[in-house]
């Protein structure tokens, strides 16, 4: 059965627009101070849950340092944070903590919701927890090495695995920016890994790329919607494109957009902590109409919303593939 979000945050494409995406004219719908002791908030996880919205919330104080909270939203749009960052466990229930975290995405599979995010092990690197009730975190130990970024899980097994396309680097001082898929069965071990897409001869991401959104299923294949960068004199850009994966091999590229979905244009996207950024991290996907709210950082300061629907997307990759 398609699962059907009956209150999703949507407004239809205005008339005489011919893009693949449209912003909500209400944007950022998380903007700078949202909340005492919360000076920034973007980058952020959002799922549907129990009639109504929660999310895990990448967010930072006044000392400049991200860490991660739990918010919620009747209608997706206005959203409360708890007053205190996320209190995780290890498997053995005893506290666990780290120094920062941030840009974390929310998967749920069977049930369970997985938190991924990038944690401190001496340096940047993929961490993992799972929760039922967004009360409980459970943290696995440590199951990636650093430098490991922008993991994002599949939202079902794959042939008995678990599936996460990551974008492993260093610490910044050599050529990075390709997306790998590793697989693992029991969410601690990874390994079968494959190359999945590099930086693009286009040059909105032609400096790196990584995963962005929870992948889509469709019938034709997984779409990926992912941030590409590219180095102006002025510093990076950061864009959004799409790709369609193999349903069952998810490595193997069906096709990859020649040009981007959406590219920093807006104030709230031009001007901020970060310029000229637009961070894909969460798609929230009303099955049965296949329209689709998708929520993303904004200049690495305020948190903003996009809609568009699978076939626009589908149409979108297949017209400006390469």
């Amino acid at each position: 059965m398609k699962k059907a979000i009956p209150n999703l945050p949507y407004v239809e494409r205005p008339k005489g627009c011919a893009d693949p995406i449209w912003r909500y004219e209400g944007n950022p719908v998380i903007a700078r101070h949202p909340a005492p002791g919360k000076e920034r908030v973007f980058n952020s996880a959002v799922v549907s849950y129990e009639g109504s919205f929660i999310g895990v919330f990448r967010a930072e104080g006044a000392d400049g340092i991200p860490h991660l909270f739990v918010g919620r939203s009747q209608d997706g749009i206005h959203f409360e944070f708890e007053d205190e960052p996320i209190a995780f466990v290890d498997e053995q229930g005893n506290p666990t903590d780290s120094n920062y975290q941030y840009d974390p995405r929310i998967i749920e599979i069977d049930g369970v919701y997985h938190i991924v995010w990038c944690d401190d092990l001496h340096g940047p690197t993929l961490a993992i927890a799972t929760t039922k009730d967004f009360k409980t975190f459970v943290k696995i130990h440590h199951p990636f090495m650093p430098f490991n970024r922008n993991g994002v899980l599949f939202p079902r097994k794959i042939n008995g695995d678990y599936v996460m396309l990551t974008r492993p680097s260093d610490s910044g001082h050599t050529k990075f920016g390709d997306i790998f898929l590793c697989r693992s069965n029991d969410l601690r071990r990874w390994g079968d890994c494959e190359h999945v897409m590099e930086p693009g001869w286009e040059w909105w991401n032609g400096t790196k790329i990584g995963a962005g959104c929870v992948p889509i299923e469709t019938k034709e294949g997984w779409i990926l919607i992912f941030h590409g960068v590219t180095c102006t004199c002025n510093g990076f850009v950061y864009s959004m494109g799409a790709a369609l994966l193999d349903l069952d091999d998810p490595s193997k590229v069906i096709a990859r957009s020649t040009d981007y979905l959406l590219t920093p244009e807006k104030d709230y996207e031009t001007v901020g902590f970060v310029p000229n950024v637009v961070f894909p991290v969460s798609a929230l996907i009303d099955e049965p109409t296949g329209r689709i709210a998708l929520y993303y950082g904004a200049a690495d300061t305020v948190t903003g919303l996009a809609f568009t629907t699978v076939d626009l997307l589908l149409d979108f990759i297949k017209t400006h593939k390469r």
